[in-house]
């Protein structure tokens, strides 16, 4: 795997895949399901896979706080564990209205990426204990 230098959190692997992930769920899973669920499941899913990204960009610019960074990303692992439950609920519950195919790469799509957020979480804390003064 290439190392890169990583300028913005746009340039997170992790911050990439969840955002184009949420637009797939936004633009391909949420209008698929009944208006039934508008109160429910649409609007649970819809609001988890879009603060995903949004919490890896906040806790981004708090990096430098001991434990700002890590908050966020404890954060954005509970909210992609939350949207793969729905995206599971989504292909269970309504496969006569949804790709089943496409439910599954997107809840691989976030399994992924909450391995992701806990393996940058322990590299953070590896990082920042190496530039840490000592006292």
């Amino acid at each position: 795997m290439e190392n890169k230098k990583i300028k913005s959190f746009r340039d997170l692997d992790v911050y990439q895949r969840t955002y184009k992930a949420g637009v797939e769920v936004m633009k391909k899973m949420i209008p698929k399901l009944p208006d039934s669920e508008k109160y429910d499941l649409k609007d649970q899913l819809a609001r988890s896979c879009k603060a995903i990204p949004r919490l890896i960009a906040e806790g981004y610019a708090k990096r430098h706080q001991k434990h700002g960074f890590q908050k966020y990303l404890d954060d954005a692992m509970a909210e992609c564990n939350e949207t793969a439950v729905s995206l599971c609920q989504c292909r269970d519950i309504y496969s006569r209205f949804v790709d089943v195919k496409l439910c599954e790469e997107l809840i691989d799509t976030y399994d992924i990426s909450g391995r992701q957020l806990y393996r940058l979480e322990e590299a953070w804390s590896r990082f920042q204990g190496k530039n840490r003064p000592t006292t």
